[in-house]
């Protein structure tokens, strides 16, 4: 595979090492994730955290009330805090999760 470069402008190169690498980038996605590969694949990896997760929820693996916490996601997932925070988040959106102040999180279920 022959690589082609072009000039980067700097906000170009700021979003590239913020992990903003943006679908409309005329870099293909083999070529990005080359170079890459880390940042790429923690996208998937929350994906696959998340639907996991919203999966162990619908089957009722986790049952309505149980506690959760960041840490625990993250250790029972292996991520980091902040991937587990934006699983975490996205539940609470769309209802699986709700959020009690200085108690913590529950699971609760979609009626």
């Amino acid at each position: 595979m022959k690589l082609m470069f072009r000039k980067v402008s700097l906000k170009e190169t700021r979003k590239i090492r913020k992990g903003k690498i943006m679908a409309s980038s005329k870099i293909p996605y083999e070529v990005l994730n080359e170079i890459f590969p880390k940042r790429l694949n923690r996208h998937q990896e929350s994906e696959k955290v998340y639907s996991h997760l919203k999966q162990m929820i619908l089957s009722k693996k986790l049952k309505e009330g149980k506690r959760l916490t960041y840490n625990g996601i993250a250790q029972q997932f292996n991520v980091s805090i902040g991937i587990a925070h934006r699983i975490i988040s996205q539940l609470k959106k769309e209802g699986f999760i709700i959020s009690k102040d200085k108690i913590g999180l529950f699971v609760v279920w979609q009626k």
